[in-house]
């Protein structure tokens, strides 16, 4: 085989071993509400999730990628170190974007092996900022966008919490603490379906949508707001009808059996979240497995390095069938930590914390502020455990949690080191005389 083409499909699989480890790990987390409070199985869930993910990574998944995720490293850095040839940093740049791929994927394989949760956009930034500081040194490194991504350390399960421990207070209080639950339900349940159909319409049309929101000018701006508006609006009423008609006439039923009631009403909610945010997830995130390809693959084609490059369909499906397949295989793992271990999830528990993370995360993408969806969910399952006071919190795993996050970056920029040395030790000559032929 031309060693091109042994090149091409080298890169093709470490495209797919970190698209395989995005879905064991990442993915996992948006349908870990559904799971845990047993409105879904794993079985169910996975496949919900696959469905979602795919469609999201094919259908509205980025056709133009920048070249290194995340702004952290600018090619033209490359480009301006004295004394190298362009076809030498073409190959700086394969063999530094292979060796993030290769380090980003292990770093999650190797979480998701323990069951934890960590940020898949943390881990190829880290990566990535690695290969910059060995290949050009520290100045290579964006530091204001490494802060930025540092405070979302902080910033994404704080909000999340935040907002998702008021929620459900406020849902204790509105509906599961009344004397009569189910006649609470009818009055309150229409306005947290209003709430949830905004969120999740606005975070499919911001999250998901946006890279072909240019062939639909009528959803952008304020009009998908007013649109979103006025859809949630008629789900509203449709749920009060929904109420009135299911639930107010249990409301002479013992207490235990108007909160199970209650609590089934909350079953489909949770689960359109969670699909939801798998959807806008795969139309995203997709692009931390195929970014690092669609470069690599632009490189060897053409030899130039550009700052944004084009996604051919075939890598988007490569990276969904990947985030379906480590989904499949080994979700079950980060699923049963972030829906069991963290805190007890039941329904409407698991319905605040969708909307608090979705609405967060939207926010968030609004005024620019760099976000990790995973810390923002786990964030938000911890502010309903809270809500039931410290004791509804395991703080053994949350710690675990935490400590594993922490160590994402420096552990992805320390591998992506090893592997670019390697890499540049035993494959630079071949691939720059790939490059300059």
């Amino acid at each position: 085989m031309d060693f091109y083409y042994i090149v091409i499909v080298f890169t093709a699989l470490l495209g797919l071993y970190m698209a395989w480890n995005i879905g064991a790990n990442d993915v996992a987390n948006s349908m870990a509400d559904a799971v845990g409070s047993g409105a879904l199985s794993i079985r169910n869930a996975v496949i919900a999730a696959g469905l979602c993910e795919f469609a999201g990574a094919v259908l509205v998944g980025a056709h133009v990628t920048n070249t290194v995720r995340k702004g952290i490293v600018d090619p033209s850095v490359l480009a301006s170190l004295p004394g190298v040839s362009p076809d030498e940093v073409a190959v700086m740049l394969i063999i530094g974007m292979s060796g993030a791929l290769l380090s980003a994927a292990f770093w999650l394989n190797m979480s998701t092996l323990v069951g934890m949760p960590v940020s898949t956009t943390h881990s190829i930034v880290g990566a990535v900022a690695g290969f910059g500081i060995v290949a050009a040194g520290w100045h290579a490194v964006n530091w204001v966008k490494m802060g930025q991504i540092v405070s979302s350390w902080f910033i994404s399960p704080i909000a999340g919490g935040v907002l998702s421990y008021l929620l459900f207070v406020y849902i204790s209080k509105a509906i599961l603490g009344k004397e009569k639950p189910v006649k609470a339900a009818v009055i309150h349940l229409p306005i947290i379906v209003f709430l949830l159909t905004m969120v999740v319409l606005l975070a499919t049309i911001y999250k998901g949508l946006k890279h072909v929101i240019g062939d639909m000018p009528w959803l952008a701006g304020q009009n998908s707001i007013w649109i979103s508006f006025a859809i949630a609006v008629v789900m509203a009423f449709i749920a009060w009808m929904f109420a009135k008609k299911k639930l107010a006439a249990r409301q002479n039923e013992s207490l235990g059996d108007q909160l199970e009631a209650v609590e089934s009403s909350f079953v489909p909610l949770v689960i359109v979240s969670s699909c939801s945010v798998a959807f806008a997830h795969g139309a995203n995130d997709v692009a931390n497995s195929v970014g690092p390809l669609a470069a690599i693959i632009h490189v060897l084609e053409t030899g130039s390095i550009e700052m944004k490059v084009p996604v051919p369909i075939w890598i988007l499906g490569l990276g969904g069938a990947g985030i379906v397949l480590g989904l499949a295989t080994y979700g079950y793992k980060v699923m049963k930590t972030v829906g069991y271990k963290i805190t007890e999830i039941t329904p409407s528990r698991g319905v605040a914390a969708d909307i608090a993370a979705t609405a967060t995360v939207l926010v968030c993408t609004r005024l620019s502020l760099p976000v990790s969806t995973t810390h923002t969910l786990v964030g938000a399952i911890l502010g309903i455990g809270l809500a039931r006071g410290l004791g509804g919190v395991n703080s053994r795993v949350v710690v675990s949690i935490f400590g594993s996050w922490l160590f994402t970056v420096p552990a992805a920029g320390v591998m992506s080191i090893v592997f670019y040395l390697l890499g540049m030790r035993f494959f630079f000559e071949p691939l720059l005389s790939l490059v300059s032929r």
